[in-house]
């Protein structure tokens, strides 16, 4: 399994991820990524960060994993949370650390 950094995705901006809703694929797009302070963390395998994706769509989705595809990196799963509400959608946060 490969460990995504804040390096896969801070030249993915506007880019359109494909997410697999669990009943039908839809395009979530990446407005954000920026790194988290750091915490000294011995052994740590990469430095925390956050995305933030835009999803156009009146419906809101829960928190939970998703598969999400990208082109350019691949399947992976992501947990998204719902953190705001804009005039055509949701916006969602993933965060790693």
């Amino acid at each position: 399994m490969q460990i995504l950094t804040l390096e896969h995705f801070a030249s993915r901006i506007n880019e359109t991820f494909t997410v697999d809703l669990g009943h039908g694929k839809s395009p979530f797009v990446l407005v954000e990524a920026r790194p988290l302070p750091a915490l000294t963390m011995q052994g740590a395998v990469r430095s925390p960060f956050s995305l933030l994706f835009h999803h156009a769509s009146a419906v809101l989705f829960p928190q939970r994993i998703y598969q999400m595809e990208s082109p350019g990196i691949g399947d992976f799963g992501i947990f998204l949370v719902p953190v705001a509400r804009n005039h055509d959608g949701f916006v969602y946060q993933a965060v790693f650390n």
